[in-house]
């Protein structure tokens, strides 16, 4: 292994605001970026034409880049992007990283201002998919529910 090959593997390169270790492969290195899965992290490695076992601490400034212009709109099948329909504009989005976490954010807040099933389930901190609550869940009751024992 030459120097710069050891001094790019050791540097961090931020990829969609997210830190990753220049020696970690690309292909999971975008995994770790929130709102990218698996699936859209091969299809980012495909259409650019960048390999996929290739470190993340070789790439140019040219194809960090691109990688962060394909992920604003990629260029994928609809089921593939993450907010279909968007409540306020209406159209096929794909939300990456903190724009995913305050548009979740958004949208549990909505649920909660109509008082919606699901709303009163996140005000009440209970399960809102309808997961049973008698044997789970109990991280929320109040604790000492149980039998106590007599004090000595």
């Amino acid at each position: 292994m030459t120097q710069l090959q050891e001094k790019n593997e050791n540097r961090v390169v931020r990829i969609l605001a997210k830190d990753m270790e220049g020696k970690m492969r690309l292909y999971p290195g975008l995994t770790k970026v929130k709102g990218v899965s698996w699936t859209l992290s091969n299809a980012a490695c495909k259409l650019l034409n960048i390999d996929k076992n290739k470190k993340i601490g070789a790439l140019t400034d040219v194809e960090i880049e691109k990688i962060t212009t394909f992920f604003k709109n990629p260029p994928v099948p609809e089921f593939l992007i993450n907010r279909r329909q968007d409540i306020q504009s209406g159209a096929d989005k794909h939300l990456v990283g903190s724009e995913l976490e305050m548009a979740n954010e958004f949208d549990i807040k909505r649920l909660k201002k109509i008082k919606c099933y699901r709303g009163l389930r996140h005000l009440a901190g209970l399960p809102s998919r309808g997961q049973r609550t008698k044997s789970n869940f109990r991280t929320n009751r109040r604790k000492g529910a149980g039998i106590k024992k007599k004090g000595k």
